[in-house]
């Protein structure tokens, strides 16, 4: 039954699709029809923040808890659902989640990217399926469970929803962990997004890679198309390519030669635009390239900028660069079973008879910046025999492993918002 009413969700205009859920919740058991409900509402709220701060308003408001919306740019808003706990004293767990998504290509999606349709094999199709729609309301059903269960824990709880995580965070979390209604939340441990895994087993992030994303500009001598200009730029711009691609190929050596590696603990290096050139005929007096590289935290980064310094070098005379995005973070979270935090983490996930498998993130999250301000933070989405997704055409996650993920974090809550006191906490 609950099969045929969801397909019928997507008959219908968005006003009368909310009426469509509320009807689909009396009709069908609470327990399976709540959660589903609220990713499919989620998926409603995709055009504005506006419409998605409202959404988690009600949110807070059905979970009993206040929330608090801060501005951290002109129209970019974190909001805050608290739990307090009952030594509010302790350092607090945040659960976070980011509340924009990248655009689509509606023409090559099975069905519309923001209706949310189930097919018949219970996968629920839709821009944020996996990055990270999902986890937002995983969150919040897990906290749902648990006030209905009577709980309460030691630390507080915070869920925080940041804008701007699709496009590097400068107007979203980068900005919130220089505020003081940042500082303010006393975090001890964090939790963010993950990755799918096809597999059985469950991907956890302890570091990320950094973004490096360079601009190379080759001068060279102008001069007519009918001639053998000396001193080129293009000249110049094909060493500086053959540098950087030959690094990329040992790279890809590496990863492919090591059973060890993982993407993540390799750097990658991919041409994404060239510039240069007026006219057929004319030889150009600039030639650019541009390269996005993504380094492990295992790297020594002052080299690696020496290592670019001397291609250029090499490439001839007055070859410079120039970087739109340098992050520099090398903090990874420790994963040693001594670590309180992760002890609690991993303990409670054996538990459960999930295998988790330690990685570094091979792109970049909102949990960079709080592993910047020096706070363990583990990027996970429990999604496993799930393939990998996130920003590609037809974006899906299957019912079943989102209900699972709910029963994960109803686990894995407790468990963080437990953890004993710490030395300098009591």
């Amino acid at each position: 039954m609950m099969q045929s009413l969801i397909i019928g969700f997507h008959s219908v205009g968005k006003a009368s699709k909310l009426k469509y859920l509320l009807f689909l919740h009396q009709m069908v058991p609470f327990s399976r029809v709540w959660p589903i409900k609220q990713i499919l509402t989620f998926f409603l709220f995709s055009a504005t923040f506006n419409a998605a701060i409202r959404f988690l308003e009600r949110m807070a408001e059905e979970l009993g808890l206040p929330m608090k919306k801060v501005e951290v740019c002109p129209g970019r808003v974190v909001a805050v659902i608290t739990w307090v706990g009952s030594r509010p004293e302790l350092k607090s767990v945040v659960l976070n989640s980011h509340t924009d998504v990248v655009p689509v290509y509606e023409g090559h999606w099975k069905y519309d990217p923001f209706a949310a349709v189930k097919d018949a094999d219970g996968n629920i199709y839709g821009r944020g399926s996996q990055d990270m729609k999902c986890v937002t309301i995983q969150y919040i059903e897990a906290i749902r469970r648990l006030k209905a269960a009577g709980k309460r824990f030691p630390r507080t709880i915070h869920l925080t929803f940041v804008p701007d995580e699709e496009v590097g965070g400068h107007k979203g979390m980068e900005t919130f962990v220089k505020l003081p209604e940042f500082h303010k939340l006393n975090i001890g441990f964090a939790l963010d997004e993950g990755l799918a895994n096809p597999t059985n087993a469950y991907t956890v992030f302890y570091g990320e890679r950094n973004p490096w994303w360079i601009t190379v500009r080759c001068p060279g001598s102008p001069g007519h198309g009918s001639r053998f200009v000396e001193n080129t730029a293009a000249e110049k711009l094909q060493r500086v390519i053959n540098s950087f691609l030959e690094f990329r190929e040992k790279e890809k050596h590496r990863l492919n030669t090591s059973e060890c590696f993982t993407l993540g603990d390799v750097t990658t290096v991919n041409m994404t635009m060239v510039k240069g050139g007026v006219a057929y005929n004319v030889v150009p007096a600039e030639m650019d390239v541009s390269f996005d590289l993504r380094i492990p935290p295992t790297v020594n980064l002052q080299e690696f900028e020496e290592k670019i310094k001397a291609w250029c070098k090499v490439a001839g005379e007055d070859v410079t660069y120039d970087f739109a995005q340098k992050h520099m973070d090398q903090n990874f979270t420790c994963t040693e079973e001594s670590d309180p935090w992760w002890h609690a983490f991993s303990s409670t996930c054996k538990a459960m008879n999930m295998t988790v498998k330690k990685e570094i993130f091979p792109a970049a999250t909102d949990s960079r910046f709080i592993r910047e301000e020096g706070l363990p933070a583990i990027g996970f989405s429990p999604m496993n025999l799930t393939p990998i997704l996130l920003h590609d055409h037809n974006e899906y996650l299957n019912e079943q492993v989102f209900l699972r993920g709910i029963q994960v974090y109803e686990r894995l809550v407790p468990a963080l918002a437990s953890v004993p006191p710490l030395s300098g906490e009591e």
